[in-house]
């Protein structure tokens, strides 16, 4: 799993039927600064991530990819390669909080 932030949609009115109905989002995966310990920063990469759960543009969420994506019971039968699978509250490290959604 990842910690990304969601920073856009997708809209597709024409997609394969498996897939109508959900929300496509960008998402961005981060990680932590390495220098200081204390911030979470970008990756520069970006990827379409099926929703789940009802995130928004610039919430931090926990996506999973390959075929790990497609180990829940809503997306077995989906042809897809990330999904979100949790909305994060806080990242702590080393009794540091790096992330507060608060």
């Amino acid at each position: 799993m990842f910690i990304a932030k969601v920073t856009g949609a997708v809209v597709a009115t024409e997609k394969v039927d498996t897939l109508v109905g959900y929300k496509l989002l960008v998402v961005e995966p981060y990680r932590l600064e390495p220098q200081e310990r204390k911030t979470l920063i970008t990756t520069g990469r970006t990827f379409v991530a099926v929703d789940m759960l009802g995130a928004g543009k610039g919430d931090f969420v926990l996506i999973t990819q390959g075929s790990s994506a497609r180990l829940t019971p809503e997306t077995k039968n989906m042809p897809i390669d990330t999904v979100i699978v949790g909305i994060v509250d806080r990242v702590n490290v080393e009794e540091t909080s790096v992330y507060s959604r608060d």
